[in-house]
Formats: structure tokens, C-alpha cells, sequence
């Protein structure tokens, strides 16, 4: 089992927010839907469910196209990617300052 993610302790372990996470995950890889789906570990069925608010939201972009296939990556102008990866930067910030208080705590 996979140890679970910041953001989805904090936001809870939905479909939706696991797409999210691995989106903030894979900031600067090409990725297919099923790249996506599989990294997220969400069914294909479930990402296309959510894939119209995506796009809709601006976060990703098509990067390339082969045949039938696209390549997608994050937006990261996106202002909502942004605010993304600000939440995941500030509970990496959280995290640490609780495990270096528990640290000193113990010393």
C-alpha cells in the first residue's frame, strides 16, 4: 500500500484529489490520460469523468500529439495550478516543522 500524500490526508482521498495530487506530483512531465490515470491510481473511466472539469479549470496543457494520442502537462500558469502547489508547499512546510518540534522535544 502507498504511504498517502500530504494533500490527500489533507483533503481527503477522493478520486478527484488524487488526480490533482499526481498533476502537482508531475509538475513538468508529458503524460498521457492513461500516464495520468495510472500515476493517480484511478481508472481511466475516472479520470475521463473528471477530465472536462480539468481541462475547464486550465490544468493542463497539451504539449504534443501523436496520431490519436496527446501528450499533457500540468499548466503551470495556470492560476489555479499555482495555488496547487502553493497548498502542497505550505503541508511539506507544515510537516516539517511538526517532526523538527518532535525532534527537539525528544533531545
Amino acid at each position: 500500500m502507498k504511504e498517502m500524500s500530504l494533500m490527500r490526508e489533507f483533503l481527503g482521498d477522493s478520486t478527484y484529489v488524487r488526480i490533482l495530487d499526481f498533476l502537482v506530483y508531475s509538475k513538468d512531465e508529458e503524460l498521457t490520460k492513461k500516464q495520468l490515470a495510472e500515476g493517480a491510481d484511478v481508472s481511466r473511466a475516472a479520470l475521463f469523468h473528471y477530465w472536462p472539469d480539468i481541462e475547464r479549470h486550465g490544468l493542463v496543457r497539451v504539449t504534443r500529439v501523436f496520431g490519436k494520442t496527446k501528450l499533457y502537462t500540468p499548466n503551470n500558469r495556470s492560476p489555479l495550478m499555482q495555488k496547487l502547489y502553493e497548498l502542497e508547499l505550505a503541508l511539506i512546510k507544515q510537516s516539517l516543522e511538526k517532526h523538527r518540534k518532535k525532534l527537539v522535544a525528544h533531545h
